[in-house]
């Protein structure tokens, strides 16, 4: 789950779709109408914090992967490396952490 979070295609969908219904349920939320009901009040401002928070997140991780010019989840092999072989040999044959 982690190698498809920290993809860059998963990262700008994550961006841009979580930003574009924080900015719609922010702006326009009593608006828009799904079965005849709304979001007002407090669903609407936990709406667009939630999904911003979620937009921020996926693009901070976009740019830690542009900054370090390697994939998002390089960082963490260099973790796998500490590790024990013992714990690398566990895994089944053909599986990489």
């Amino acid at each position: 789950m982690k190698s498809l979070l920290s993809a860059k295609p998963v990262l700008w969908f994550l961006f841009l779709f979580n930003a574009a219904v924080a900015v719609v349920a922010g702006v326009s939320g009593p608006h828009i109408h799904v079965h005849g009901h709304t979001i007002t009040g407090g669903q609407q401002v936990v709406t667009a914090v939630g999904m911003g928070a979620v937009a921020v997140g996926a693009g901070i991780g976009l740019l830690r992967a542009r900054g370090s010019g390697a994939p998002a989840r390089a960082a963490t092999r260099a973790h796998e490396a500490t590790r024990p072989v013992s714990a690398q040999n566990d895994l089944p044959p053909g599986y990489r952490i």
